[in-house]
């Protein structure tokens, strides 16, 4: 479905990735783990297309999309779940969540409606108040929610545990798992490598912004030097 080549990226004269190469296949759920700084939120940020490409193509469907603006890329498939939520706090929760169906017709946004709530029954008890009154969980929910609604063909999440409470982040990887089951194709990043690797189909680890090991999701948890660099083993 995605094929990255030699991709690189700038932020001015700071080079945060430098020549990648990857593949997500249909169906697939990839995981990319690495420490701060090792260009993981870049690349998510480069396959939306909110992040120029200096270099290398990027694939979708075997079409060359390196170029394609970030909203003709939702429409093709492609919607990312920012890092921290990025939630309209004053709107209510239904209002946030019909925002993710803006390229679907009022008919589409009421059936995704209908399945996001099936699958966060919280927001649905409490569709009608403002989103800034959710807890940090609920409002992952939200953002993952709003993503949904466009009927992703490609899901990226950018550190949808991050700043969440264990039970909350166990929560979280639980649907993760429960949108993979239904064949949604994921990219994920997220720096809890345990419980990204565990899900994953495969893995993808970055430092400062190449690609070092590559891998089936379990077997890189057995990896020695993963263990050590990422898990405190």
């Amino acid at each position: 479905m995605l094929e990255v080549q030699a991709l690189t990226s700038h932020y001015g004269r700071i080079q945060a990735l430098k020549g990648l190469d990857f593949q997500v296949r249909q169906g697939e759920l990839v995981a990319l783990v690495g420490a701060n700084g090792a260009g993981k939120s870049t690349l998510l940020r480069v396959l939306s297309g909110v992040q120029a490409a200096s270099s290398g193509r990027v694939l979708f469907d075997q079409q060359d999309i390196t170029t394609l603006r970030a909203d003709l890329r939702v429409k093709r498939g492609i919607v990312q779940v920012p890092e921290g939520r990025q939630v309209f706090g004053a709107l209510t929760i239904e209002d946030n969540l019909r925002l993710g169906a803006y390229t679907r017709t009022r008919a589409e946004s009421d059936q995704e409606l209908e399945r996001v709530y099936a699958l966060f029954e919280i927001l649905k008890f409490k569709r009608l108040a403002p989103a800034g009154t959710l807890s940090g969980g609920q409002q992952q929910m939200l953002a993952m929610g709003r993503a949904l609604m466009a009927r992703p063909q490609l899901l990226l999440l950018d550190e949808p545990s991050m700043g969440l409470a264990p039970r909350l982040v166990a929560e979280i990887f639980a649907t993760i798992r429960t949108l993979k089951d239904a064949h949604t194709t994921i990219c994920l990043v997220d720096q809890n490598a345990r419980a990204a690797l565990s899900i994953a189909d495969r893995g993808y680890v970055l430092e400062t912004g190449r690609i070092v090991l590559t891998g089936v999701g379990p077997e890189l948890l057995r990896n020695e030097q993963v263990k050590q660099a990422y898990l405190g083993l």
